[in-house]
């Protein structure tokens, strides 16, 4: 076995630290110099866009921090709201106000309402594709030299978010950089074509090792791909996990490779982008192809549909945008009910959720929509943490539904926590049987009212619940009960549906 093959053989053996499995919530972080226009048409999701046949589709992104790449589009929605605007001002006139922002940023504030929320970790992004760093890095850009931040804002942030008890991780655009390859994005296949060559293979690589020296990140999150080979990546990732031994990567960290070489071809482009069109859901997210090395799965916009084996996180934005979107309108954000069913949907299948923020470019505050739902999570996830933090998958993540409303579990030993979405009054739990030490009580210990039904254990639910949050059931002394459903429902594998939508 050649050698390098023998590295990736001994990554691949690594298991995901217990303190992520544990984790279940974490906030994502898109803060970029987009945020200052902060603008992105709203109504298609990425996932319609990418199966769209449209040789431009990326120009119409709803994600603001994706601004430079549809202004290069003169008929897309960025670039006339950008003329009408701005006029003929280069995306590169956003870095005076910007960083005039970054001097007014707070960053004890951000990881005081993250720790609030019930967040285990913090992951920001400090490249993104315009290639801006948030940090004053010591790798040159050959291309745009001095473009990065004056203020250590991923040195600050880390700091303030250790200081409030949770984990710090950065993210990285290795795919893309714009101040390398600036060439117009339309389709994924367009995406795959631009990850840049020549000297960027190095100058990227030696900013995540920087990264990894400098700030020692528990979360270590690509993007797009990886610009260098697998032979070039190993070495990298050994590094880091010698570094920071119980640190975690992500899954988009695809080698260069004949692939994405042959993607320079039009030919090849548009036979990837009638694939891809085939295979994606119109109101679907996206769900990366897995490289040869990784930690974590992160569907985007997505949840699975059953429990996994591969740890995984949701990730997706408030909103359809990552960076903060001042268009967005207040039937674009996921709603109190929805949030809350949405982690308790993911954890019950043994996955995160990390759920992004997108501060204002201007001066770095969250807005007011984000904020109001960082405060839904606290009041609801905090309290009912037991139910959530560091359990696992019970045998079922949950297939009966109560009057209509679904229910999943979740498990701590031999504790077994039902979640009834909108429940009121009597639930009964059709994958629950009772044994003679059977005990149900609410999360604080109060006892409830049961009994066994050849339905299923039959629960009388807490009272005061709001009827957009799950009410929560203990179970202690149960037994699973087989049904049809438990034997073609469990353990799944990559089956996704679009994160938010009701089940």
């Amino acid at each position: 076995m050649a050698p390098r093959d023998s590295r990736l053989k001994r990554l691949q053996q690594r298991t995901v630290p217990a303190w992520w499995s544990d984790a279940k919530f974490g906030v994502f972080v898109h803060w970029t110099m987009a945020a200052v226009p902060a603008f992105a048409p709203v109504g298609d999701g990425m996932g319609g866009l990418i199966g769209s046949h449209r040789s431009d589709a990326f120009a119409w992104s709803p994600y603001t921090e994706w601004y430079e790449n549809s202004l290069r589009f003169p008929g897309s929605p960025v670039a006339r709201h950008h003329r009408a605007t701005y006029g003929d001002e280069p995306y590169t006139a956003f870095r005076g106000p910007f960083e005039d922002g970054i001097d007014r940023w707070d960053p004890d504030a951000w990881a005081t309402r993250f720790a609030a929320a019930g967040a285990r970790y913090v992951v920001l992004v400090a490249k993104h594709h315009d290639g801006y760093c948030l940090w004053p890095t010591g790798v040159a850009n050959p291309r745009r030299p001095g473009w990065h931040s004056r203020r250590d804002v991923v040195g600050e942030l880390a700091e303030a978010v250790r200081g409030a008890g949770m984990r710090f991780g950065v993210y990285y655009s290795g795919g893309l950089d714009w101040t390398f390859d600036d060439r117009p994005i339309g389709t994924l296949a367009d995406m795959l074509a631009a990850v840049p060559r020549g000297d960027y293979p190095a100058y990227a690589e030696g900013q995540v090792r920087e990264l990894i020296d400098r700030y020692r990140p528990s979360v270590l999150w690509n993007d797009i791909a990886w610009p260098a080979s697998g032979g070039r990546l190993w070495p990298l990732f050994e590094h880091y996990y010698a570094t920071v031994p119980d640190g975690v990567v992500n899954d988009r960290w695809l080698p260069w490779n004949p692939l994405l070489a042959a993607t320079r071809s039009s030919w090849v482009r548009r036979a990837v982008d009638a694939g891809v069109a085939r295979l994606t859901a119109p109101d679907g997210g996206i769900v990366p192809p897995r490289p040869p090395h990784f930690d974590v799965r992160t569907p985007e916009y997505v949840v699975f549909d059953d429990v996994q084996r591969t740890p995984w996180e949701c990730v997706r934005g408030m909103d359809h945008s990552f960076g903060y979107n001042a268009a967005s309108r207040p039937g674009d954000f996921v709603d109190r009910g929805d949030l809350l069913w949405l982690l308790t949907d993911i954890v019950a299948k043994g996955g995160n959720l990390l759920l992004n923020v997108g501060p204002r470019g201007v001066d770095g505050s969250l807005p007011s929509e984000q904020v109001d739902r960082l405060g839904w999570l606290g009041a609801w996830a905090v309290p009912h943490r037991r139910a959530l933090c560091a359990t696992r998958p019970w045998v079922v993540p949950g297939t009966s539904t109560v009057d209509g409303a679904p229910v999943r579990y979740t498990a701590r030993g031999d504790t077994v926590f039902a979640l009834v979405r909108g429940g009121a009054g009597t639930a009964v739990l059709g994958e629950v049987r009772p044994t003679p030490t059977t005990e149900v009580t609410t999360v604080d210990g109060r006892p409830l009212g049961w009994s066994d039904t050849p339905a299923g254990l039959s629960v009388g639910l807490p009272d005061g619940p709001p009827p957009d949050e799950p009410a929560v059931v203990v179970l202690e002394g149960v037994e699973s009960r087989p049904t049809g459903a438990r034997a073609t429902r469990a353990h799944g594998a990559d089956r996704a549906r679009p994160a938010g939508r009701r089940a």
